[in-house]
């Protein structure tokens, strides 16, 4: 359940969230079930399996050979990740230097480029999955760019029956054609709900002499927000960038918004147990981040 609600509030703020665990542990049936839940599919969802030999061409579509012809180097992105609105990378960390640079473009600043000029992108979701985080300098950038990073883990050890139970029924429903998650709700809810949390982001946060205004952030539930954080940058040496620490704010904003309808309480905090970047850091932060609350 922490991973769907977290995957919902990654949709209302259309920040890429990285789900992090080993094979067989649901990460790409999350993926596939919450698409099919807002009615999407064809090719408004693109997914696909990163390796180190993957090329451009696979994730944003091949060089386009009439055009190259008259001089031009542009790309059919035709069910490829360009014309996608929500995409699932698998694997994201083991992409070679040039779809890096292609995916930091395309997160950052939702474009990429046709001939030498920025063109937008349709995706407004990105999930991305891998069994493992790595620790290398050059992939530091792209681990930046996910603010929340959340573990599926296996059930088998305190769920057994239930696991086997519902892995006979999945595999049924799959066999049947039969999908009752389906249609739950539709991207345009989200976009919709996106559009009016912007506003009030924009006419309701203000800076003044003494402080942040946010009518929707406590001005002592923000005390504890960067309370948490400082805390975690000192004692558990976590790098929390200052691009990180604006989108966490909006997530933070945007879960009180969809679980309980606005106003930010001790409890939405919780969030910040999911900002690690190693996995060895998931069960300490968590653990970390609960105490302070319960602190306050």
């Amino acid at each position: 359940q922490d991973v769907i609600d977290l995957m919902c509030v990654a949709m209302l703020a259309q920040e890429p969230l990285l789900i992090v665990g080993q094979p067989g542990t649901a990460k790409s049936d999350l993926v596939v079930k919450f698409c099919q839940a807002i009615g999407l599919g064809g090719e408004d969802y693109f997914e696909y399996m990163l390796t180190k030999f993957t090329e451009p061409g696979e994730i944003i579509g091949p060089v386009d050979i009439n055009q190259l012809k008259e001089g031009r180097y542009m790309r059919k992105t035709g069910g490829k990740l360009p014309e996608c609105r929500i995409a699932f990378l698998d694997e994201i960390f083991k992409s070679n230097s040039a779809i890096l640079n292609t995916l930091l473009t395309i997160i950052n600043e939702r474009k990429f480029y046709q001939d030498g000029q920025p063109v937008p992108v349709r995706m407004v979701m990105l999930f991305a999955a891998t069994n493992e985080i790595p620790d290398f300098e050059d992939l530091s950038a792209l681990r930046d760019r996910f603010a929340l990073k959340i573990e599926s883990r296996s059930v088998s050890d305190t769920h057994f029956s239930e696991l086997i139970g519902q892995g006979i029924e999945n595999e049924a429903r799959r066999v049947f054609g039969q999908k009752p998650w389906a249609n739950l709700a539709t991207l345009d809810d989200f976009l919709r709900l996106k559009s009016w949390f912007d506003h009030t982001l924009l006419t309701g946060v203000g800076h003044r002499q003494d402080g942040l205004h946010d009518p929707a952030f406590p001005s002592e539930i923000f005390a504890l927000f960067k309370r948490i954080l400082r805390t975690l940058v000192r004692e558990n040496k976590l790098m929390i960038s200052d691009r990180k620490t604006v989108k966490l704010y909006k997530l933070v904003r945007a879960q009180a918004l969809l679980l309980h309808g606005g106003v930010v309480t001790r409890e939405d905090l919780r969030l910040l147990r999911y900002i690690p970047d190693q996995l060895k850091d998931f069960e300490p932060v968590a653990s970390k981040v609960d105490s302070l609350l319960a602190l306050g």
